[in-house]
């Protein structure tokens, strides 16, 4: 157990925004099974504490490893980067940003109505995110201040899905 690892290595798995979730989820239940509580029924406290500490960190770096917009932050912060909370976007992104939010409002206005018009926008939203993610493998490490720049969009871009999913359980009364 190395704390001082990062998230990948606690995988072993090369540091690069494309992941092979199939053998993180291995690695995972690996790990795992090697720190299980059961495995320190008989061991000193400060064992347990220990194993309880891996877990948890095992536990961390696999949800952000899985998660695309997590894994461009971990990697903008392995590189010494923090996200900003209210950073300078252009423009044009911006306002392509509202014409979404206007779109997605209009649809809720249209109810159940508005399902099908509801996939496309997901759909078309999805794409976007999906080229934000190439941007960010592309720039990751030729231009960090490139990459930060499309980690915000990509939050941008996130949290329009996630009102999309959102209003879809709405309209469907999940």
């Amino acid at each position: 157990m190395d704390f001082k690892q990062n998230y990948f290595e606690i995988f072993q798995m090369p540091a690069s925004y494309q992941v092979d979730t199939d053998s993180l989820a291995d690695r995972y239940r690996e790990l795992q099974l090697s720190v299980h509580p059961d495995k320190f029924a008989d061991a000193s406290d400060q064992e347990k504490r220990l194993a309880v500490q891996w877990a948890t960190q095992v536990n961390a770096a696999y949800v952000t490893l899985t998660e695309p917009l997590k894994r461009a932050i971990y990697m903008l912060e392995m590189s010494n980067t923090n996200i900003e909370h209210n950073p300078t976007l252009d423009p044009m992104f911006l306002m392509e940003q509202i014409e979404l939010r206007e779109a997605l409002e209009e649809i809720e206005a249209s109810g159940e109505a508005g399902l099908a018009q509801l996939d496309h926008y997901k759909s078309d939203v999805s794409n976007v995110f999906e080229g934000l993610q190439r941007d960010f493998e592309a720039q990751i490490n030729d231009s960090i201040v490139e990459a930060e720049q499309t980690v915000y969009k990509m939050q941008f871009v996130h949290k329009l899905l996630a009102e999309a999913n959102q209003l879809e359980e709405r309209l469907l009364d999940y």
